[in-house]
């Protein structure tokens, strides 16, 4: 049986997977990763992976951008796989998260859902077909703890649009202090927060006459669990690499 352990386990999302692992047969938590060490769990809790007596055969992330180097310096030191499951990375993290995959199997993603990788398809799909003749919008939903806006898979849709277009598009994320009208490269991103939404997605294509909208709703915070377990399964025993939800697709 694999053993995980949690970093950010006393999070919501680390909750989230807590109960998803219960109801598994093919892995179980050895411990927890948190600043709260005393959350109440049938597990031990260390503030810091360097801490932690376990040995576990991967770690699944969702604590916060400020966790990245001592969970990069564990997978490092052990070889042991991480999924990087937190969203809000800077342009450095996110550099050092592909220096790091030199060294150690990584899965990173800004979204874990199986439909949200259909929705990026589609789209990608729908830009072919409709070309620079529609307008690209991407609306994100979230509730109203969610601290970084856009989300990061907002920014996963869009960069996986621009690429599609020639000549390639570029996000706008603001349009009140603009004052002229919308170019051709443009793909606009909006964020919405409030109230307890788990997570709203929409790519609206908008052209003469008749608009398409293609989207993605998740009604609990399961849905990423279940994609979190399923890629730290994928990833044990598997080659130094930045592995991403593609490759776990494409194994299926």
């Amino acid at each position: 049986m694999i053993q995980i352990a949690v970093s950010g386990v006393s999070g919501h999302m680390g909750r989230t997977l807590v109960s998803s692992i219960a109801d598994r047969t093919d892995c179980a938590i050895c411990c927890g990763i948190d600043i709260r060490t005393d959350a109440g769990f049938m597990f031990p809790v260390y503030d810091s992976p360097s801490k932690m007596i376990e040995k576990p055969d991967v770690i699944i992330d969702y604590s916060h951008p400020n966790s990245l180097n001592g969970l990069l310096e564990y997978a490092q030191a052990t070889g042991t796989p991480v999924v990087l499951a937190t969203t809000g990375y800077s342009e450095e993290q996110l550099a050092q998260i592909r220096s790091a995959a030199e060294h150690v199997a990584l899965f990173s993603s800004f979204n874990m859902s199986i439909g949200i990788q259909l929705l990026i398809a589609l789209s990608k799909k729908a830009a072919a077909v409709l070309g620079n003749q529609f307008d690209v919008e991407i609306i994100e939903k979230h509730h109203n703890q969610k601290i970084d806006a856009p989300s990061g898979t907002a920014l996963m849709l869009a960069n996986s649009l621009c690429a599609e277009y020639d000549p390639p598009k570029h996000t706008v994320y603001d349009r009140h202090s603009v004052r002229k009208k919308r170019e051709i490269t443009e793909i606009g991103m909006h964020s919405i927060r409030g109230g307890t939404i788990v997570g709203e997605h929409e790519v609206l294509f908008a052209g003469p006459d008749e608009c398409i909208s293609l989207k993605h709703t998740a009604s609990s915070k399961r849905v990423f669990a279940e994609g979190s377990v399923n890629a730290a399964i994928f990833l044990v025993g598997k080659a130094p690499k930045l592995y991403d939800m593609t490759d776990l697709l494409d194994e299926a």
